[in-house]
């Protein structure tokens, strides 16, 4: 059977950048606890006692991402290609990067960083430098650095990018004229998703608002955890009084950006 050429598709960030839960599990208690102060007190043989608390923290997946047609028996017999691997595929893509453009949103939105861009944002290059020491600042310092730190922009920004990583010192600059941008900046993985990623919607009938235009992400990675339990599903179905099959792809998603590193995630504006 022919195959039929993919569409272009956009990067899937989601993965790169947060902890996946693929588990039956509909609710997920929180990884991280409070943390104890010491105290450095004069020597006397005593102490006080302090109560140890856990942060009430929950995971909890209650949406669900479905994706339907129909494809009627002419055009599968009529077409040079496999109409329904294809559709499964095209479904697959579909909700894994609605199940992206979802997470983006909710882990922008919950994080408590935040940060304004000098005048011009990502696109003049002038500012580059001068904002990757502002983000790396936010979050230096802590354990939870080891863990490296992400940039997410939309294409529109690279521009300026380009231009700074083509123009700073001789090992960056020859590296971006040969090769293009690399995708990382001080030590910073850049991740560029299309324009439109950042959104300002609401989910789950009302209970997830997000107010994303103008704005990107900085932060830590795995600080945040969803849930997609099973993965993705599919399944075909006989339709009465309709020749072929419905195709269906469908799946449960869960998001949380957990409490005690929620100011890991910097929301930015651009100025």
């Amino acid at each position: 059977m022919k195959s039929l050429e993919l569409a272009l598709r956009n990067l899937l960030v989601a993965e790169k950048i947060c902890k996946v839960d693929r588990t039956e599990a509909k609710y997920i208690d929180s990884p991280y606890s409070s943390q104890p102060t010491t105290v450095i007190q004069a020597i006397c043989g005593t102490y006080a006692t302090a109560a140890w608390t856990l942060t009430d923290d929950l995971l909890t997946v209650e949406e669900e991402i479905v994706v339907a047609e129909h494809v009627y028996d002419f055009e599968q017999v009529l077409t040079a290609f496999d109409v329904f691997a294809n559709r499964m595929d095209e479904q697959n893509y579909s909700a894994a990067a609605a199940i992206d453009g979802y997470v983006l949103n909710r882990l922008c939105e919950d994080g408590t960083g935040t940060y304004t861009t000098p005048v011009g944002g990502f696109t003049t290059a002038a500012n580059i430098l001068t904002i990757m020491a502002n983000l790396q600042s936010k979050v230096a310092g802590y354990e939870s650095a080891y863990n490296n730190t992400f940039l997410v922009i939309e294409n529109t920004d690279l521009p300026g990018l380009i231009v700074s990583a083509a123009s700073t010192g001789f090992r960056m600059a020859d590296k971006t004229l040969q090769n293009g941008f690399g995708g990382s900046v001080l030590g910073t993985d850049v991740y560029v998703v299309r324009t439109g990623t950042f959104v300002d919607t609401t989910y789950a009938g009302g209970s997830d608002e997000v107010s994303n235009v103008g704005h990107r992400m900085f932060g830590v990675k795995g600080v945040s955890t969803y849930a997609a339990p099973r993965g993705l599903r599919y399944e075909e179905k006989p339709v009465a009084a309709k020749t072929g099959r419905e195709v269906v792809t469908w799946g449960y998603i869960g998001f949380k950006l957990w409490t005690p590193k929620a100011g890991l995630i910097v929301d930015i504006t651009l100025a």
